[in-house]
């Protein structure tokens, strides 16, 4: 029987054509018949598909976000001025509106696993780590990530291309470096 050959683009091996993050696509998977079962989103990581504990969906994170960086452009406003004669939002230093949505991270994320936006919108930061099958996940003790994984998500965040860079778990390259994913509480 000859070997299946995936399409792709010519002169590129199959490898080179897998995401950043390891393994293969979904829809790779079902053109070949293998099995699907684990290929929820987070389920490399031990997380659940849906409900409590699960991945956070992408516009609950960036409704957080908002209101993470509105929080910010308040604060910065009104502590670091820089045209009083501008609307509210703009008239904050934009660096320390950057300083302010960092520190905000770093801090709350790093002690209590939650910025303002998360725990508005019901999400979470936590441990996580990719499991190999039959392994077990990383227990889920509810506590906060530390403050080195928070300072390393935080400082990611703020560059703003890890954060759009995600993997097939739908984590953004911030997380997935300091070990850590945005969950429902």
């Amino acid at each position: 029987m000859p070997p299946v050959v995936t399409p792709g683009r010519a002169g590129t091996t199959p490898s080179a054509r897998l995401p950043w993050c390891g393994g293969t696509r979904r829809h790779e998977q079902l053109a070949r018949g293998a099995p699907t079962t684990g290929t929820t989103r987070g389920a490399r990581l031990g997380l659940p598909g849906s409900g409590r504990g699960s991945l956070a969906p992408t516009a609950r994170r960036l409704a957080a976000l908002v209101v993470d960086w509105t929080v910010c452009l308040l604060i910065s406003a009104a502590f670091f001025p820089a045209d009083r004669s501008a609307f509210v939002l703009s008239q904050g230093n934009p660096t320390a509106t950057l300083a302010v949505f960092a520190l905000e991270n770093v801090l709350l994320v790093g002690t209590v696993g939650y910025t303002l936006g998360h725990r508005l919108l019901g999400l979470r930061v936590r441990r996580v780590a990719p499991t190999p099958p039959g392994a077990e996940p990383l227990p889920d003790d509810g506590h906060a990530p530390g403050l080195v994984p928070g300072l390393v998500r935080g400082l990611l965040l703020c560059l703003v291309i890890p954060a759009v860079v995600w993997d097939a778990d739908g984590r953004g390259l911030h997380d997935r470096l300091a070990g850590t994913a945005i969950v429902r509480r």
